[in-house]
């Protein structure tokens, strides 16, 4: 009897109910209620899972299962690729734990959703500073639908079906606004990349009268900073817009993209107090000069006041079909990331203007202390000679060509290694995106230098 409290703590229903609900439809039997579906497709037998555990041993066996994880909390993380092992301030978790705002959803009636409005409004306003846009939206899925969602304005915008993307954007993001751009018959073309950065001979041949928006990272997915300005010039030049997708971290350093001429940013918030958690979520952000304000997706923000003069926040613009006329709408993301935009928000007020330019300082610092100790070590090679922020890529030597294999073999010793550029870029076979953030120490990144020359010895 000692496991017996374990057995059902959950019980979804007994037997007396599966009979009243298999009465109430008409049937006598669970095999009778599939009927309809022919047998030779229905699955005969008894699948292949172990048998039923109590709950002490399920805990156990998932405990054990979480174990064989490989995480930054076990593993020191040099993989970042658009997900980074940043510092997460724990009152952080503190904030987003209370229940108004984990269970807030939709904040539809603007009398009792005050705290989840404010707490949107603050990230908005964060966002427009960080970026020096003039209007941020309530935040998207994540930072490659942010990016695919821009196309689509720019489109709607121009009315131009021609997106000119540089190769430089991450692949996941390029992949997404494919998808995209298929379902809205736009035509995607993109830039070559040269020393690592947008190669910008070759944008401006890729530019035409039909293009509707140029579109680049900034640091771009190899970590380098590209010459924003230059590239608002050659968008402009031909009346197509400039959309960046910016680490919101690398603008406590570099100039606003605002500030450069980009007409659109859109970025992943994740650097911002959210964790990479194995994938997501993580939270996007959407801003825009104030000439595309009415074709931000999504909803926005706004702060007025009540009948009594008091301070209050409504949802002030939602250009959402759910909203709107179908055939209106600007997008059909229908829901903002509200707990993880509240994630950015306390992280950055926690650390303040000068907190947030310390921390870009320390992860610009620490990985060109490690591109210069790794470029220490016999035959490797950094591949770019262009500014970087917190990631790099270098070049293997012969006997170190096989990333993948290289990576298993830092696992054993700790070690999660870079992102294996092979994967998405042929050219760049043998090439390594090694990520460093203010969470590595000297310690570590000489650890992977000596781990890299034991190797190649």
């Amino acid at each position: 009897m000692a496991n017996a409290q374990f057995k059902h703590r959950y019980i979804p229903m007994t037997e007396q109910d599966e009979k009243e609900m298999l009465q109430a439809v008409g049937v006598g039997s669970i095999d009778e209620l599939f009927a309809d579906i022919p047998a030779s497709v229905r699955y005969q037998g008894r699948l292949n899972v172990s048998e039923a555990l109590n709950e002490g041993a399920l805990l156990r066996h998932m405990r054990t299962l979480a174990g064989k994880n490989a995480d930054s909390d076990s593993h020191v993380s040099f993989l970042g690729a658009g997900l980074y092992d940043h510092h997460i301030p724990v009152v952080i978790n503190h904030i987003v734990s209370r229940s108004e705002f984990y269970t807030a959803y939709t904040p539809y009636q603007p009398e009792i959703s005050q705290g989840e409005l404010q707490a949107i409004f603050e990230f908005q306003s964060y966002i427009c500073e960080l970026t020096g846009m003039a209007v941020a939206n309530a935040s998207m899925y994540d930072g490659a639908t942010a990016f695919a969602e821009a196309g689509a304005l720019a489109y709607g915008a121009t009315k131009r079906k021609r997106l000119v993307v540089s190769r430089a954007v991450h692949p996941e993001a390029r992949a997404v606004l494919a998808v995209t751009a298929k379902g809205l018959g736009l035509e995607i073309a993109e830039a070559a990349v040269a020393e690592g950065v947008t190669d910008l001979a070759q944008l401006n041949n890729a530019i035409d009268e039909n293009t509707a928006a140029v579109m680049v990272q900034y640091p771009n997915f190899f970590g380098s900073v590209e010459d924003l300005a230059a590239l608002a010039a050659a968008a402009h030049g031909a009346g197509a817009l400039l959309i960046v997708s910016a680490n919101p971290l690398a603008l406590g350093l570099l100039e606003a993209p605002g500030k450069l001429g980009a007409d659109i940013v859109v970025g992943d918030a994740q650097p911002l107090g959210i964790s990479p958690a194995f994938g997501g979520p993580t939270c996007g952000y959407f801003a825009v000069s104030e000439a595309h304000m009415r074709r931000i997706p999504g909803r926005l923000v706004g702060q007025t006041v009540d009948r009594d003069g008091k301070r209050g926040f409504v949802l002030t613009l939602q250009a959402r079909e759910q909203h709107i006329r179908r055939e209106k709408a600007t997008s059909n993301i229908c829901s903002n990331q509200a707990l993880l935009a509240l994630c950015a928000s306390v992280y950055l007020s926690v650390m303040g203007r000068q907190g947030l330019k310390d921390i870009a300082s320390l992860n610009l610092q620490k990985s060109h202390y490690a591109a210069r100790r790794l470029a220490q070590v016999p035959g490797v090679t950094i591949a770019f000679s262009a500014p970087f922020f917190n990631e790099f890529v270098i070049k293997m030597p012969d006997g170190l060509k096989d990333v993948q294999a290289l990576n298993i073999e830092l696992l054993k010793h700790g070690i999660i290694g870079g992102y294996d550029l092979g994967r998405e870029y042929p050219e760049l076979s043998g090439h390594m995106l090694v990520a460093v953030t203010e969470q590595r120490t000297k310690e570590e990144i000489d650890a992977l230098a000596s781990r890299l020359e034991a190797v190649r010895a």
